[in-house]
């Protein structure tokens, strides 16, 4: 029955597949714009610590969490929970990762429509024989401009839903298994020429070495928010490329993989920055244009700086479109399953809905900019929303569901395919996913909302 239910839906061809389309949706913009910038704004290596330590016990078992639920239902983010939870108000926690989905993707592509305007810029040759002031004024300019900014995010919108036009194998996994092996290894080339740059060495003990006084509890709050951000977790997109996983896969190492391709990432975002960045006297702090600012100065101190920042900028969308793509499909597979929707009709009809919000997002930074809602841009409220709220209460609820709702039996009965494999860890996944991570999350949410007086 299992084999005609995952044969009746699109699904991923291997298990390769399933850690390259999952590590795509994983490793993006949230890796190699948003950790350094966070990272930077929140004092590097403290901040470092405290994000490890979220992702090897909370985010690792979280990512498990969606896994094991999406596989064990064979269905979308809100049918999950109604297929596994009948007669419940469960389905709600779908409901929520749909929407956050729906946020993330709206000022995603915002800054992945950056990307291909620093490829575009980067064929064109337009960095060439600029200084760091000339490029970060060519970075600022564009971003406050109208046209060029909202052409290039609904360019990337378009792409998105192209390839999800083509469905799982032949759209996601065809792309995300030959491109992202490729980004890892020039992230590595650049990592290599940034860290051999004077003064590089204030860069890395900046990320590396810990300053325990800039821990607050909003660097905490910061640090689980990129954890999830980063991870795609508690957005649905793993419990729907979860149900796309067949019932061989081994559950546990697949998301280990995949844990730490996107830790890995992260860091490696680090060490290609930072260094720069101290060399260079950018401050670490400098925001969302952090990444934008720095790479291009990078370039022009490598041989061959022209063809590396082309296919670098080239590969940055690639990973952005790789994430886009996932968050896109959370919402796809919904329509088609639960709307009875055909996959060309719910394609067109939310790309085009999550446009419409994606616009006024771009536009916080031009038209919309003196337009704020507590204090915040739409942009910055829509980042806020989906870091700091929906994805922490996605991931508590998910959680809860698995480790009190379904129960051990369950975990254990998929965590182990049906008893064919061993898990070492399993008693110790089982107790966080219970009591450590609902708690650590629940803490930190309502330090995000201020019910401890903080940030």
């Amino acid at each position: 029955m299992t084999g005609n239910n995952v044969a009746a839906r699109d699904g991923f061809s291997s298990k390769f597949g399933v850690v390259a389309a999952a590590a795509g949706s994983a490793v993006g913009l949230g890796n190699i714009w948003r950790f350094p910038y966070v990272a930077g704004e929140n004092g590097g290596g403290a901040f470092l610590l405290i994000y490890l330590g979220f992702i090897l016990t909370i985010g690792v078992s979280v990512m498990l969490a969606e896994f094991i639920i999406g596989r064990r239902s064979q269905s979308n983010a809100l049918g999950a929970f109604k297929k596994l939870a009948p007669s419940s108000l469960w389905w709600l926690v779908g409901v929520m990762g749909i929407i956050a989905a729906f946020v993330i993707l709206a000022f995603y592509t915002t800054i992945a429509g950056w990307t291909l305007e620093y490829l575009f810029q980067a064929i064109g040759n337009g960095f060439s024989a600029k200084n760091a002031a000339e490029i970060s004024g060519m970075f600022d300019s564009f971003q406050h401009s109208t046209a060029r900014p909202l052409i290039w995010q609904l360019l990337f919108m378009g792409l998105t839903a192209a390839v999800i036009l083509g469905g799982v194998q032949k759209g996601i996994e065809k792309y995300t298994k030959l491109l992202m092996p490729m980004l890892v290894l020039l992230i590595v080339i650049m990592c290599v020429r940034s860290v051999t740059l004077d003064g590089a060495g204030e860069g890395l003990k900046f990320l590396f070495k810990p300053d325990f006084s800039k821990i607050t509890g909003n660097v905490v709050l910061e640090a689980l928010g990129q954890a999830f951000f980063s991870m795609s977790i508690g957005m649905g997109a793993l419990i729907t490329y979860g149900s796309y996983v067949q019932k061989d896969n081994r559950l546990p190492s697949t998301t280990f993989q995949i844990a730490l391709a996107d830790t890995g990432i992260a860091i490696l975002a680090g060490v290609m920055i930072f260094p720069a960045v101290f060399a260079f006297g950018v401050q670490p702090d400098a925001g969302t244009g952090l990444v934008f600012q720095v790479l291009p100065i990078i370039f022009q101190q490598m041989p061959g700086g022209y063809i590396f920042g082309v296919f670098f900028f080239l590969l940055l969308t690639v990973a952005a479109l790789t994430s886009t793509i996932s968050l896109l499909e959370v919402v796809v597979a919904w329509a088609i399953e639960e709307l009875k929707m055909t996959r060309r009709k719910a394609t067109i009809l939310f790309a085009a809905a999550i446009s419409v919000l994606g616009v006024l997002a771009t536009l916080s930074f031009s038209e919309l900019s003196e337009f704020k809602l507590f204090g915040k841009t739409i942009f910055d409220n829509l980042d806020w929303l989906s870091a700091n709220l929906l994805l922490p209460l996605g991931g508590v609820f998910i959680v809860i569901f698995l480790g009190w709702i379904l129960g051990p039996k369950i975990i254990a009965d998929e965590v182990t395919n049906q008893g064919t494999i061993k898990m070492k860890l399993l008693k110790i996944f089982i107790f966080i996913l219970r009591y450590l991570a609902p708690i650590a999350i629940l803490l930190v949410f309502l330090n995000g909302i201020g019910v401890f007086g903080g940030n």
